[in-house]
Order: C-alpha cells, then sequence, then structure tokens
C-alpha cells in the first residue's frame, strides 16, 4: 500500500513542513532521526508533525493530488542540482507568465526568514519586485538592505534602488544604494566611480551579507534590461556572440555559468559573482521559458541555497538536464 503527503494546497510555512517531513517518512522512507537531521529540526517536532500530519488526514492511500506533483518536482531538483531547497509554486499554463505564482511564493518564505540584526543583499527585475505585496513585513532592529547593483533610471518601478528600498521599508531597516547606473561607458569610469566616489564601501557589505535575494535575466528577446538603453540590440546580439545565455546582476554568463569574456562586463557596477557565493543563504528567485537555459547557468554558478520556481520552469529544467539533452555542464556541483 502507497501513501502519500498532503493533497491540500500549501499556505504556510508551517503548512509546507508538514508537507515535505510526511514525504519523507512516507515516501522516500526516511527514519525520523534523518528527517530530523535533514531539515535541521528535533526529532520531537518530526513526530508531531507526522501525527499532525494523520489527523487532518493528509496522509492518503494514493498520490492524487497537485502538491504531491510539486513536492516530487522540488525534491528531484534538489538532487538535480545540488540545491539544499526548492520551492516550486504551481502553476499549470505553459503559455502563461509564472511571475505572479513565482512572487508569491517566495514572499511567504521571505517572510520567515527576515531577522533583527541581518545585513539582506537585493538584485532587481520583475519577479523579485513582485514579492514585495506577499510579504508580511514588520519592525526589526538593525535590519540593513543592500542593493547589489547600479540603478536603471529609465526602468520604472523595476529599478533595482526602487526594490531595495521599499523591501528595506517593509521592515523599518537602513537602505543602502548604488548611486551611479549599472552599466557605465568605460571600465575607467566603473574604476573612479568605485575608487573616488565611495561606490566601493557599499559593495564592500557584500562581503558580509546573510542572505542575496536574486533573479535571473534572459537574454533572448528585448526584456527589461535592453529597453532601458544602458544595453543597445548591438550590445545584445555581440553578447550572444560571445556565448552569453542571460545575467545575474548584470554579470553576463554563459551556458555552463562563467562569466564571459566581454567589453560590457568590464563597465558593469554589480557585486560579482564570486563575492555573492560568499554569502550564506543564496535565495534564487525566476522562472519563465526565456530564461531555461539562464537558469540552468545560473544553478551552477551560484549554487543557491534556496530557489523558487514555478511548475513549468521546474519541469522543463529537468527535461534539459534528462538523459540524452544536451547539458551545459556535465557535473553539477
Amino acid at each position: 500500500m502507497q501513501t502519500t503527503p498532503p493533497v491540500v494546497m500549501i499556505q504556510t510555512e508551517s503548512e509546507r513542513l508538514r508537507a515535505r517531513v510526511a514525504w519523507l517518512y512516507h515516501i522516500e522512507n526516511y527514519t525520523q532521526n534523518d528527517i530530523a537531521a535533514q531539515l535541521g529540526i528535533n526529532r520531537v517536532m518530526v513526530v508531531r508533525l507526522l501525527a499532525e500530519a494523520r489527523r487532518r488526514n493528509e496522509v492518503r492511500v494514493t498520490i492524487s493530488s497537485p502538491l504531491s506533483d510539486m513536492i516530487a518536482l522540488e525534491r528531484e531538483l534538489e538532487t538535480t542540482f545540488g540545491v539544499k531547497q526548492v520551492i516550486v509554486a504551481p502553476f499549470a499554463d505553459p503559455d502563461g507568465d509564472p511571475t505572479k505564482v513565482i512572487a508569491a511564493a517566495a514572499g511567504t518564505l521571505i517572510t520567515g526568514l527576515m531577522r533583527s540584526g541581518m545585513i539582506v543583499g537585493v538584485g532587481w527585475g520583475r519577479t523579485l519586485y513582485n514579492t514585495l505585496p506577499f510579504i508580511a513585513g514588520t519592525a526589526l532592529d538593525d535590519f540593513r538592505v543592500v542593493s547589489l547593483l547600479g540603478g536603471i533610471s529609465a526602468a520604472r518601478r523595476f529599478n533595482p534602488a526602487e526594490f531595495a528600498w521599499q523591501f528595506a521599508e517593509l521592515f523599518k531597516g537602513e537602505g543602502f544604494l548604488v548611486t551611479a547606473p549599472a552599466v557605465v561607458d568605460s571600465p575607467e569610469t566603473k574604476h573612479a566611480l568605485l575608487e573616488r566616489c565611495g561606490l566601493a564601501a557599499v559593495f564592500e557589505m557584500a562581503d558580509k551579507l546573510d542572505v542575496a535575494l536574486l533573479s535571473v535575466g534572459g537574454i533572448s528577446a528585448l526584456t527589461t534590461s535592453y529597453r532601458t538603453g544602458y544595453l543597445s540590440e548591438a550590445d545584445r546580439r555581440s553578447l550572444i556572440d560571445a556565448g552569453a545565455v542571460g545575467d545575474v546582476l548584470y554579470n553576463f554568463i554563459d551556458k555552463d555559468g562563467n562569466v564571459i569574456d566581454h567589453e560590457v562586463n568590464s563597465r558593469v557596477i554589480s557585486v560579482n559573482l564570486d563575492r555573492l557565493r560568499r554569502t550564506p543563504e543564496r535565495i534564487l528567485i525566476s522562472g519563465g521559458p526565456e530564461k531555461l537555459e539562464a537558469l540552468r547557468a545560473s544553478l551552477v554558478t551560484i549554487r543557491p541555497t534556496i530557489f523558487v520556481t514555478d511548475e513549468q520552469t521546474a519541469g522543463a529544467l529537468l527535461s534539459l538536464m534528462a538523459p540524452g539533452a544536451e547539458r551545459g555542464h556535465a557535473k553539477l556541483s
């Protein structure tokens, strides 16, 4: 006889934890001690969560719910890409825009993670901006938010500075912004801004981050990044010719997750990926068919500890890694 974890839709982190415990115990046959160690909780809590799942009639004989599909996708992505935790938001439309469902799932996660005394680095983009209505803000002591790249003057509400400021306001914290364009005209200008205008001090805060909230930009179409005027259509085509599949904080990367050798990368004012990888909690929040190659490469180079995406993107990423599919990276670590 087979059993299955909850068939109700997860609405809170406690429900998600209960579902994960039930899945690991009933489907993957982990012991209660193993589950406690894997999830960072004690065995007594595991026992209570399993009892609560049974009391709520959330453990059944057959697997038939969309929720079980989500957990199966999460577990497979965790194993395939070496991510500590994957959250997959249900999304049935293969041709639709998953931004809102990803943002909703990420907002709940972010709400539960924020604590007093934290330094949080933030990226930018439509998905991150859309998390704001789903984050339950509260006043936190000694809470600092650092924008990880320069501004995008024509991007309006998706401006990195605007997102960083609103995010800091949610928790009554301090915001530290990069008062320069995301892309400047030359490496010399970049050097001058960093060394002579005090911007280097802001980026040095990136060495002390507790959490980084990140998204991924695709390059296959004229997305927000390229409508701003900082990167022209000629730049976009040149980056593609050089092997770029997308960007993280305007660091343009190839299919293997390597920062490409291109003059645009020498003009970008943002935290570099080597520095970013030293952040203890790296949360990648992104999805959509136009970002698949960029996401796969980002999972390699950022090595996120948490990845939030949607059902369609999750399935497509796993298909890319299936036997016989062309792989951008032979071994993920």
